[in-house]
């Protein structure tokens, strides 16, 4: 009777194997999937098709979207690390209106704005590091404090108005092509395999990682702790001022309200870009993933005849989702990390000898 059952545990395991994997792979590509089955619908369909494919749409699509990858990928940064960054879409907007500012109202160079915008978007990354890093207080509602405050900073400084008269040079550059493809595009690819090497390849981001995992026993370890989320907020923010000067280039000017608007949309990017790739973890290419699959789907429904109001509801509806599946995912990994140390448990008590009777 035990041959037979240890016969069958054998002939089991495979399949569960098996079973396990084809889980595993659906689970990381599953994102990737959906959004070619989506292209595809778009293309196909008799009332989407000619508006969707045609090349203005698609090289549109992929230049609009590249800052708020930028600032998706910006708030990838500390998540590694297990902290919000809910201001990287407000910081993109500083640095979209310093930028513009520094050359159309006080007429530098474009290199002088540009420099200038990273300096004030580093300076806000600062003041967030002080604050979670140093001072301890909640990620969530300390960055949420920032973006209010800025925010409101840019109303009073711009007074609400738009800010012109960007060089016309650095004003066409974020509207050209590079092999057919747009400039953005391309910035936002170098700017993401940057991120995805330093996260993965890096000390540093090892490190990110370990405290995202479990910070204190990252600082049982030695790792400093403190030093490392200061450092990533800094890189956030350092990542959301390149998105602002991109937005500065697009828009040939500054609005005030433009950065803060793409925090919900990053924020649902980042939700579902850890449902894919690497699932249950934040990751660089399951965002980018994650903004097209949103952008195309409210492109497509657009050119069915959806209504404005489709656009936030699939935003937000994508958003509760995607934090759905990924909980749900994370408990999924959970339990089954609990059931093999179990498992390894029973196997190891089963394997050890029986203890020696004492003589007394």
């Amino acid at each position: 009777m035990s041959e037979t059952n240890a016969g069958a545990q054998q002939v089991e395991r495979p399949s569960q194997r098996m079973r396990f994997g084809v889980v595993d792979v659906f689970e990381r590509a599953g994102l990737p999937v959906f959004l070619v089955l989506l292209i595809g619908f778009f293309f196909v369909h008799p009332d989407s098709a000619e508006p969707f494919r045609s090349a203005p749409n698609v090289s549109n699509l992929l230049g609009n979207q590249s800052v708020t990858a930028l600032v998706a990928l910006a708030m990838v940064i500390p998540l590694v690390a297990g902290y919000f960054d809910l201001s990287v879409a407000a910081i993109a907007g500083l640095a979209n209106v310093t930028a513009a500012s520094v050359m159309a109202t006080y007429g530098q160079q474009v290199w002088v704005g540009l420099l200038a915008a990273l300096v004030v978007g580093l300076a806000a990354g600062l003041v967030n590091a002080i604050l979670v890093a140093g001072l301890k207080l909640n990620g969530f509602i300390a960055t949420l404090g920032t973006y209010t405050l800025i925010g409101g900073l840019l109303q009073y400084y711009t007074k609400g108005t738009t800010i012109l008269g960007v060089p016309s040079v650095f004003g066409n550059w974020g509207s050209m092509k590079w092999l057919g493809i747009p400039r953005p595009f391309w910035l936002l690819i170098a700017v993401a395999l940057v991120i995805w090497y330093v996260l993965m390849h890096t000390p540093f981001g090892r490190q990110l990682e370990a405290i995202g995992s479990n910070e204190s026993a990252a600082r049982l370890v030695g790792i400093s702790v403190d030093r490392y989320v200061a450092c990533s907020f800094l890189g956030s923010a350092f990542v959301a001022s390149i998105a602002g000067g991109l937005l500065t280039s697009r828009q040939g000017g500054a609005d005030p309200t433009a950065g803060p608007a793409f925090l919900f949309p990053a924020l649902a990017a980042v939700f579902l870009g850890a449902t894919a790739i690497r699932p249950g973890r934040y990751n660089v290419w399951g965002t980018l993933f994650g903004i097209f699959l949103v952008a195309v789907a409210i492109n497509g429904f657009t050119f069915l005849g959806a209504a404005s109001w489709v656009s936030p509801v699939f935003n937000g509806t994508a958003l509760v989702l995607a934090v759905g599946v990924s909980t749900l995912m994370g408990r999924r990994r959970e339990a089954q990390a609990r059931k093999a140390l179990l498992a390894q448990a029973a196997e190891e008590a089963a394997a050890a000898p029986p203890p020696r009777a004492t003589r007394v």
